[in-house]
């Protein structure tokens, strides 16, 4: 750890991409080392291809965040239409059914509300998920389906508003790893008529919401305006700031005193020059759990 250096030259930090529809995320992430002219990219939150809104895209030693950003709070808008099944759970595939029985405005809004709160929910078929070191989205385009085990999600609330006789738009919080196609689906079924999700549009994740989002021209005509320091990520983790021999030891992996804080507990680790990485307490103690900068 303390032997790997970071040169003046590395760009490093944080960027927010608002994503256009017919990307993938990996589109972006080829897109945003070609802009910052690193390979060392990574993302928070893969957002399928007709999906738009919030990628967090990690820029340099900020890809080292990643294992660090799977929870916490997500805002989506969806458009729920009604009366129509796929195989994709989104308008984007193969149309199972069809039912014209389509329920009053009234029913849509109570069945809705009636997903708040936590609920076991079955990952699609169309997913990044894997399966014995295969994602399943590429067994289900052989045409294979498998067993995947219900995983309880949060849907901390959950609004509706019509839209057409069909299609309704959802405003929607929930905890990560939350499908909003297979929530769509889920409220399509409740209703007796079948459902899919017609579009989505993220809203907030990892903390940044369309006001910090920027589209790839942007980013490109100024790289260095929209990046952001790493320590942005971790807004809710309390900070301390350590000098001297407590550094030293910091730095070089050893745990060091620390007083107020519980077991498990993170911390943003600071010296002279800033932020350089995320402590965990144990007891007294707080130890480096990932270095950003040396």
């Amino acid at each position: 750890m303390a032997n790997e250096k970071t040169t003046e030259a590395e760009v490093c930090g944080v960027v927010v991409v608002d994503k256009p529809v017919g990307m993938t995320s990996f589109d972006v992430v080829a897109k945003m080392r070609h802009i910052y002219g690193t390979r060392r990219i990574g993302h928070s939150g893969t957002l399928d291809p007709d999906a738009t809104g919030v990628l967090v895209i990690l820029v340099g030693r900020a890809a080292k965040a990643t294992e660090y950003l799977t929870v916490g709070k997500k805002h989506y808008l969806a458009t729920l239409r009604l009366g129509l099944t796929t195989d994709t759970e989104d308008t984007s595939g193969q149309i199972l059914s069809c039912s014209d029985k389509i329920p009053t405005e009234d029913d849509v809004i109570r069945a809705a509300k009636s997903f708040v709160g936590e609920y076991m929910q079955v990952p699609p078929m169309y997913s990044a998920l894997k399966r014995d070191g295969e994602k399943l989205v590429d067994l289900a385009r052989r045409g294979i389906t498998v067993e995947r085990e219900p995983r309880r999600v949060e849907i901390f609330s959950l609004s509706a508003k019509k839209l057409t006789e069909t299609d309704y738009e959802l405003d929607v919080i929930c905890s990560h790893g939350t499908y909003i196609r297979t929530l769509c689906a889920d409220i399509g079924a409740n209703l007796d008529c079948g459902g899919c999700m017609a579009s989505l549009r993220r809203c907030e994740n990892c903390g940044f919401t369309l006001s910090d989002a920027k589209t790839i021209e942007e980013i490109a005509e100024s790289p260095n305006e929209h990046l952001r320091p790493i320590d942005g990520l971790f807004p809710e983790l309390p900070s301390e700031k350590f000098v001297g021999k407590r550094l030293f030891a910091l730095k070089n992996g050893v745990a060091v005193s620390i007083s107020g804080y519980s077991d498990g507990d993170r911390v943003r680790l600071y010296d002279e020059n800033g932020f350089f990485g995320l402590g965990e307490v144990k007891g007294q103690t707080v130890k480096c759990i990932k270095f950003f900068v040396i």
